[in-house]
């Protein structure tokens, strides 16, 4: 057993080094609260260029909360978030140039039902980026391919399984160039059969270094994809460290309890 696992892990070791260079997300001391709820207190995150971190965690601990203030879709009270370096804008053209540059792949797939694949792939391209409508076809095509959708470019997202939907979430994030993607539960919504192909795809991304940040209940992904892996509970961040360290040798009494929950051996 320690031979494949320490296979494993060099590649990781090696990746996280290479991370180490410039930070491309920084949160520091940030406080978030629902009403009387603090839903993250202290919150302390940096995550390099290249670098996969998978947030896990119980139910209400934070997760998405955290995920959805990095590009604004929450508002923070206090505390900063910066990507490359400048603060998140308050709104206007900045917020709309920064979520061009971080993609975010929901629960939910959130395609437009009255657009075939393809429009929905290049919709922003062209929107956002100004891009000409051949360009953005010829790229999009492409990243259809890259997710094993380019098939269904001619179709409706409702003719199409989750699964495959949610493929093209992630091609459609992807056509922005994004320098930064954001996983909120992606998996989730999903039948059992699907949930493979999706997470295929997402390993293959952190293979070729897209910058990532994962919230998801996919423990197998976590180990198998992750650079770190980022524990939280009651908007806290306990514990982190790289997926053997963390999966094998947990250092807080509330991750063991967690991973004892849902790890089955």
């Amino acid at each position: 057993m320690t031979e494949p696992s320490d296979a494993a892990s060099a590649p990781r070791e090696q990746s996280i080094n290479v991370a180490r260079g410039e930070p491309l997300v920084v949160l520091q001391d940030v406080q978030k609260h629902f009403g009387p709820l603090h839903v993250l207190k202290d919150i302390d995150l940096t995550v390099h260029h290249g670098e996969v971190v998978v947030v896990i965690g119980p139910s209400g601990s934070g997760k998405s909360t955290l995920c959805r203030a990095i590009n604004r879709l929450e508002t923070i009270e206090s505390g900063s978030i910066t990507i490359d370096g400048k603060p998140l804008p308050e709104e206007g053209q900045e917020l709309a140039r920064l979520r061009a540059d971080v993609g975010m792949v929901f629960q939910s797939f959130n395609l437009f039902a009255h657009k075939t694949i393809l429009e929905n792939v290049t919709l922003g391209p062209i929107k956002v980026r100004k891009q000409g409508k051949a360009a953005a076809e010829k790229r999009a095509m492409e990243l259809l391919e890259r997710v094993g959708v380019a098939h269904q470019a001619s179709k409706y997202p409702a003719q199409l399984s989750g699964g495959q939907q949610q493929r093209v979430a992630i091609a459609r994030s992807l056509a922005m160039e994004p320098k930064v993607m954001l996983f909120d539960e992606p998996t989730s919504a999903l039948d059992p059969e699907m949930i493979n192909e999706v997470l295929d795809v997402m390993t293959a991304l952190a293979k070729e270094g897209m910058t990532m940040i994962v919230v998801t209940h996919e423990m197998g992904f976590a180990r198998r994809a992750a650079d770190r892996v980022v524990f939280m509970s009651d908007g806290q961040i306990l514990e982190e460290n790289v997926p053997e360290e963390f999966f094998t040798n947990p250092q807080t009494d509330r991750a063991k309890d967690f991973l004892g929950k849902i790890l089955t051996h």
